[in-house]
């Protein structure tokens, strides 16, 4: 997200904390939960937010797939699922707008996965001039 929309990351990171405060003092399971019976598996969901406005203009969609083919699908070819989101922030001039993308994904509680998450959003940040990528990740049961 550009360095003028500074606002996006205060405002909904900050309710995306507070957010994941409750629910760290929830009923987190570690990876190894039985609960998730014998048809599913203990995974990581994490989601990442793309804001699309940079400094001179947007990141294309041929921008995005590229990105996408690129740098992600090669870290996680299990799948994915992406989205077309819209974002909205406090800003000191008002509301502010930004199209953003968004990046679901499931994978295992490994070093190697949560390396994979880190560089992706190193790698957009670089390649797009963006202050920063929002993400967040929770402990699901899935069953493929």
């Amino acid at each position: 997200m550009r360095a003028t929309k500074a606002g996006l990351v205060g405002a909904f990171a900050g309710g995306l904390l507070t957010g994941l405060a409750l629910v760290s003092q929830g009923d987190i399971r570690p990876a190894s939960d039985p609960s998730c019976g014998v048809s599913s598996a203990a995974q990581l969901r994490t989601t990442l937010y793309f804001g699309l406005g940079r400094p001179k203009g947007t990141v294309s969609e041929l921008e995005w797939q590229l990105f996408m083919r690129d740098e992600v699908t090669p870290r996680f070819p299990q799948g994915l699922t992406a989205w077309d989101a819209h974002g909205q922030w406090q800003s000191q001039g008002g509301i502010g707008h930004e199209r953003t993308k968004v990046l679901l994904l499931v994978h295992p509680d490994t070093r190697a996965a949560q390396d994979s998450v880190q560089t992706v959003i190193a790698r957009y940040r670089k390649a797009f001039e963006q202050e920063s990528v929002l993400w967040e990740t929770a402990r699901v049961c899935a069953a493929s």
